[in-house]
């Protein structure tokens, strides 16, 4: 049986296209999906929805949140969140809210039918410190996969060139917790600049753990249906 999400315990969600399919063609559908990450955080219905074509923040946050969402990471098949829900049921009616919105929008935008992802989303509970201090490790640097393919199961030199990339990368969360503010309205980034500590610690803490990724990645992968 399913395990249900608790309240106020921490989750890495994760989800793929159907057949491991592209979920996001360019960076318009990224937008799109970035911007319901923030509308459907909502207990109350979202309005207009269909009419988004970008990130449009309200001045006023209104909003009666459903989780705090800490980190996150587009790639072009599939996505990976790092949040908390606050409400009872929270992480399961904003997942279903993201899911079936944004499926909507790509069958429309496509002319496609039938489901775009594959089954419902993944979760994997945050039970310790030592999970919660490599796991934003883990969706930060996603998108080195990109330009060193297979590196989570060989063994990575170029460190410096692959912290790079990730910070630059404009689809993660990585850029705020570096002192940019791309997706303030989004994230709820106090818990985890506490467990991270300063842009320096950070950066610093991200290049130690690419130079022994070498030895850690056993302990670096949460559940086998990670590997996407």
């Amino acid at each position: 049986m399913r395990e249900k999400p608790e309240e106020d315990q921490i989750y890495h969600i994760f989800n793929r296209g159907v057949e491991k399919r592209s979920i996001f063609n360019n960076d318009n559908d990224r937008r799109r999906f970035l911007s319901y990450l923030y509308f459907f955080n909502d207990s109350q219905a979202a309005t207009n929805i269909s009419r988004l074509c970008d990130i449009k923040f309200e001045t006023e946050d209104s909003r009666k949140k459903l989780v705090e969402i800490f980190a996150f990471v587009l790639m072009d098949n599939h996505f990976h969140l790092l949040a908390r829900p606050i409400v009872e049921n929270g992480l399961s009616e904003f997942m279903q809210k993201l899911g079936v919105g944004y499926t909507k929008y790509f069958n429309i935008k496509y002319e496609r039918v039938g489901p775009l992802f594959q089954g419902k989303y993944k979760f994997v509970q945050i039970e310790s410190d030592e999970q919660l201090s490599y796991i934003p490790h883990y969706i930060h640097l996603n998108p080195v996969e990109m330009i060193e393919p297979g590196w989570k199961e060989k063994e990575f030199r170029d460190c410096g060139k692959a912290f790079e990339f990730a910070k630059t990368y404009p689809w993660s969360s990585l850029g705020d917790y570096l002192g940019e503010e791309h997706f303030a309205p989004i994230l709820d980034k106090d818990l985890l600049n506490e467990e991270l500590g300063g842009i320096q610690e950070y950066e610093q803490d991200i290049m130690e753990w690419l130079q022994s990724a070498d030895s850690s990645l056993g302990v670096f992968d949460p559940v086998d249906e990670l590997t996407l």
